[in-house]
């Protein structure tokens, strides 16, 4: 029962955050100015972010119900409050502010972050529903830092 009360408040921060970073991000994808930048040959389509961060946020909430059901440290309170905040303010900073210079140390962060996580609190086989939050951090850093060497 612990775990699903976990998991169940751990969807409703992450897709929170979600939400947060995209009202920040204002009208982000849509926007004229990303429009117009130098986007990677790799860029998927727009509904494939969408579907990569709903199962992202459900991995993510499902992996961090199990490690804060046996660790409730201080340590890893503050390391999901820093990943919630990175991944709310690349949005602003990316698409907001058009900075992205700032945006690519935000990600870079972010994905140091989340591979942190992996290695570090390593729960059994549940530390693999971070692959996918791994993986997509790698390609949208990828993507982020395409955009910012050839824009």
């Amino acid at each position: 029962m612990k775990i699903l009360k976990l998991t169940i408040l751990f969807l409703i921060i992450n897709f929170s955050a979600l939400a947060i970073g995209s009202w920040l991000m204002n009208n982000g994808p849509i926007s004229e100015w990303y429009v117009q930048l130098n986007k990677a040959p790799w860029t998927p389509d727009g509904w494939v972010f969408g579907v990569a961060w709903t199962t992202i946020m459900i991995c993510f909430s499902i992996y961090l119900a199990y490690v804060f059901k046996d660790n409730n440290s201080k340590s890893l309170k503050l390391l999901f409050a820093i990943q919630v905040f990175l991944n709310v303010v690349w949005n602003y900073a990316f698409f907001n502010q058009h900075q992205i210079g700032l945006g690519l140390l935000i990600i870079f962060l972010l994905t140091l972050v989340v591979f942190y996580f992996f290695f570090k609190y390593n729960i059994k086989t549940f530390k693999y529903l971070l692959l996918p939050y791994m993986v997509w951090l790698c390609l949208a850093t990828s993507l982020n830092a395409y955009i910012y060497l050839f824009n």
